[in-house]
């Protein structure tokens, strides 16, 4: 399976993982996906592109590590197009600083959980954080990253 990924750098942040690195990580958290191709966007912005789109479309307020827009193809047409992630760069570099994680590790978790919402899994009941975790830091290990949730 092969990944188009368009990534689109508009943070200020000092820290964002190259192309490459979020390639590899779409890669893992796409390699079950049964397509020739997907098509995934992926948005790194500051905290009041973060803070707006939440409020706009999650009802939140402040900004937040990764948001997920899935697509939904128009009726009667057919496309290889996941979605998009938004991920803040300075709130994932704050998060990995005061949880004492690896940035890329963390990063590479944003990615993993970004994409395990566009497809279709949710951490909203109990039962679905635990699958949705489980397979999470299942994907983070064929990386060579420790589990996020330890």
């Amino acid at each position: 399976m092969k990944v188009q990924l368009n990534v689109q750098n508009v943070s200020a942040s000092g820290h964002v993982p190259e192309t490459v690195q979020l390639l590899q990580w779409a890669e893992a958290a796409l390699s079950e996906i049964d397509e020739n191709t997907v098509e995934l966007g992926v948005r790194i912005v500051d905290e009041n592109e973060s803070a707006e789109l939440n409020s706009r479309y999650r009802k939140k307020q402040g900004p937040t590590n990764v948001l997920s827009f899935s697509y939904e193809d128009p009726p009667g047409a057919s496309s290889n197009i996941l979605g998009d992630l938004v991920i803040c760069a300075p709130i994932v570099q704050d998060e990995a600083r005061e949880q004492n994680k690896n940035p890329d590790a963390h990063w590479a978790h944003m990615v993993v959980h970004g994409i395990m919402h566009l497809r279709g899994y949710d951490h909203e009941q109990d039962d679905d954080a635990e699958i949705m975790q489980n397979k999470e830091a299942q994907l983070l290990k064929t990386l060579g990253y420790p589990d996020p949730y330890v």
